[in-house]
């Protein structure tokens, strides 16, 4: 799930600074601008792992809705829920229900306001391939690790021409291992309810509560 989430994390992270294309960065800034005037972001998409190599070949489905640093994610029969401070991971088939403290200013802590962060040290980028896809143009913009020593060999981010939204993510690993992360619905400016963020602990009367810090 962890991979699931950093894969969307990339999705609206667009990084690096140095050797970068002018024409890829005026695009990322419109995608940025874009994406940061929205009040909140409602996602469902496809994600699939594929490693010829190893026959490997996973398809699942999930969904998102984004607002500020909250966020609820729905993938694999678990729910994630963020409410700023605190996430609360519940799986239904255990009954169990984990809560942990997330710091925000960990590097390893994913958050939708670093999802919304561009031109963070880690990549640099450049203008790739412009594809048609059932009518629309998408955009791709290469990314590749700085560190050498990454696991990542390159990542393609594709972005609808029209819209400035982002349309997927392809990440190549040096292993082999290809991870495509594909947005089927992109909703925005949605009413939400005011407890969408907040964990209900009546709705789990009989869960195993598993609190990590």
């Amino acid at each position: 799930m962890k991979t699931v989430f950093l894969a969307l994390a990339l999705c609206f992270t667009i990084v690096g600074m140095a050797q970068n294309d002018a024409k890829a960065k005026a695009l990322l800034d419109d995608v940025s601008q874009k994406v940061k005037a929205y009040d909140n972001i409602a996602l469902d998409f496809k994600y699939v792992l594929h490693n010829e190599a190893e026959n490997i070949n996973q398809e699942t489905r999930g969904n998102v809705v984004m607002q500020g640093d909250k966020y609820v994610l729905n993938i694999l029969g678990i729910t994630r829920i963020y409410d700023g401070k605190t996430l609360y991971s519940i799986n239904p088939e255990d009954e169990e229900v984990t809560i942990s403290k997330e710091d925000p200013n960990d590097e390893n802590s994913i958050t939708p306001s670093k999802m919304l962060s561009f031109y963070n040290d880690g990549y640099t980028y450049k203008m790739d391939i412009d594809q048609n896809v059932k009518g629309r143009s998408i955009q791709y913009v290469k990314l590749t690790p700085i560190d050498s020593n990454s696991e990542i060999q390159h990542v393609l981010l594709g972005i609808d021409a029209q819209t400035k939204h982002i349309y997927n993510l392809i990440e190549v690993g040096k292993n082999g291992t290809k991870t495509t992360l594909t947005v089927t619905s992109f909703e925005t400016n949605d009413t939400l309810s005011k407890s969408l963020f907040d964990f209900d602990k009546n709705k789990y009367k009989g869960y195993y509560i598993n609190t990590l810090n």
